[in-house]
């Protein structure tokens, strides 16, 4: 949590649940980013915070943004960006949206299929498109690797059918996993496309774009590598693969920008014993449907803070919805004061990214998180 967060929440009683965040925060992310990799070109994934404020502050700096839907899309553009400052990084898309973004100016596609490609073919002609690869998502705390990416075995039916149908096959995309804490996942990735982009140039298709993805992590409670380890296996990986000939280079970071920006301030609405070990369970008015979709499986593990200061004692953290499956964390070991009483207040840090966008319209009646910016 940054001392400006720290100071806003301080300094007022906000109405809660709330999300806080801290521009500067991203701001100082980006910048600390572009200079780990200064050859990348930096498309930030817009689903992790896609508000206004973030979007105008990383693109004041330069940045670019890689976009999901049509809706992004729309909200990229009217924030300020470029239709040549974004992608279309989702593989899976809309016809009709297609249409809509070609229309709009954006030119950059990604796709997975022969089937996505046939689409792109018939509602953007002419587009350049980027063929994603499956690989590892080992050491990933979100692994992405089971729904999106072609093998690499495919990928050549891909852009060679790319090419027939007149679009510009131009490059190659992988991620290794959201939250990936191991660096080493980018070296067997990064050597799967450089045996791509030689078995295209072999057959006539001169590939001259090398997308990392993202998967660049925040500091939730445990440690995490420094850039400069990412930034290390990445240059050593990108020189053994491609020698003196490199290939353009982008990453789409999320999470590694806004993560550690946000914190979300919470109210406990109930402290109670349960079951027959009469294990604490503590209620929030925040959970996995007003924001904390990723304490799913127990898989991100937020910091949490309370202002008491005397003795703690092991707890099961829950949020306020009618719903079983509104549970944060069981088997996880989490302890908060033992003198913990209803209408504290807790903050949860590192909630800037998936938080926000991940909130429920109007479950059990809660409406979505609101956002403050400082």
């Amino acid at each position: 949590m940054t001392p400006r967060l720290n100071r806003f929440l301080d300094s007022t009683r906000l109405t809660t649940p709330v999300l806080v965040v801290d521009l500067e925060r991203v701001e100082n992310n980006y910048r600390a980013l572009s200079q780990a990799f200064p050859r990348a070109r930096v498309f930030y994934a817009m689903k992790a915070n896609p508000a206004r404020e973030v979007l105008e502050r990383l693109l004041a700096l330069g940045c670019r943004l890689d976009v999901a839907s049509i809706q992004e899309v729309r909200a990229a553009l009217a924030a300020g960006a470029g239709p040549g400052a974004l992608s279309f990084g989702n593989p899976i898309k809309r016809v009709a949206d297609i249409a809509e973004a070609w229309a709009r100016g954006v030119r950059v596609y990604a796709v997975d299929s022969v089937d996505e490609v046939e689409k792109i073919a018939g509602a953007a002609p002419g587009a350049e498109v980027v063929c994603r690869i499956r690989v590892e998502n080992t050491g990933a705390e979100w692994p992405l690797s089971s729904k999106f990416g072609c093998d690499p075995s495919e990928v050549d039916a891909v852009l060679l059918r790319a090419a027939a149908l007149g679009l510009e096959p131009v490059g190659i995309s992988f991620h290794v996993g959201s939250q990936q804490t191991d660096p080493e996942q980018w070296g067997p990735a990064i050597v799967a496309a450089g045996r791509v982009f030689r078995r295209l140039g072999a057959a006539g298709v001169r590939l001259r774009l090398l997308n990392l993805g993202g998967g660049f992590p925040t500091a939730y409670r445990r440690p995490i590598p420094g850039l400069d380890a990412y930034s290390r296996v990445i240059c050593q990986s990108l020189r053994g693969a491609f020698g003196d000939d490199l290939p353009d280079l982008i990453i789409e970071p999320g999470r590694s920008l806004v993560g550690d920006a946000g914190v979300i301030e919470t109210e406990v609405l109930l402290v109670a014993a349960r079951g027959e070990d009469r294990r604490r369970w503590v209620y929030l008015d925040v959970g996995k449907f007003g924001g904390l979709a990723e304490t799913l499986g127990e898989a991100i593990q937020y910091p949490i803070v309370s202002a008491r200061t005397g003795p703690r004692g092991a707890v099961v953290l829950a949020g306020p919805t009618c719903d079983s499956m509104d549970v944060l964390y069981e088997t996880t070991h989490y302890e908060l004061p033992l003198d913990l009483r209803i209408g504290d207040r807790l903050r949860i840090g590192a909630t800037g990214a998936y938080t926000q966008s991940y909130s429920s319209v109007c479950f059990n009646g809660f409406e979505p998180l609101r956002t403050l910016f400082v």
